[in-house]
């Protein structure tokens, strides 16, 4: 099953390294990880993406709870959770023209940002099942010439569960 833990870590050099290497030693793979600072300059918040069964992302968590840098880790999933995803998509007309592409792009939420020598460079920002979603439904009308995706975030509904201890 898929997983969202948010972790916040402490601003330090390694400390990322250090969650990374958790999940290699163990042959945890990670799908995402997204880290920013917060509001906070000492801390980061990481989101990162993996699968396993409710035992395994348990076991991670904790494990991820005994590293140094690590101030709160919480598995996102179970809870009411708002997740979004930032998509750049480069894009290539086949056979339809650009109004067709603005329309498409439209109804399925997206923002062409630019128009260069008919490549398009088009942003789209949802779920990952969003995401892929889109991917597939341009696929018969454009080349995809490059995808460059955040990866998930979340954040919980209603009072913060994630915070600094």
């Amino acid at each position: 099953m898929r997983h969202i833990i948010s972790i916040l870590l402490q601003n330090e050099a390694g400390a990322l390294a250090r969650v990374a290497n958790l999940f290699s030693a163990r042959g945890y793979n990670i799908e995402s990880l997204n880290v920013a600072p917060t509001n906070n300059e000492n801390v980061s918040r990481l989101t990162l993406v993996t699968t396993g069964s409710d035992e395994v992302i348990d076991q991670i968590s904790k494990q991820l709870g005994k590293l140094v840098d690590v101030v709160n880790v919480i598995d996102m999933t179970d809870d009411d959770h708002i997740e979004r995803e930032l998509a750049l998509f480069k894009l290539q007309l086949r056979d339809a023209s650009r109004g067709d592409l603005a329309t498409l792009v439209a109804e399925l939420g997206g923002r062409i940002l630019d128009d260069h020598g008919g490549h398009f460079t088009v942003e789209l920002i949802g779920g990952s099942n969003d995401i892929d979603r889109f991917m597939v439904s341009i696929a018969d009308d454009v080349e995809i010439v490059t995808v460059v995706r955040s990866g998930a975030m979340a954040a919980a509904r209603g009072a913060p569960i994630l915070k600094p201890i």
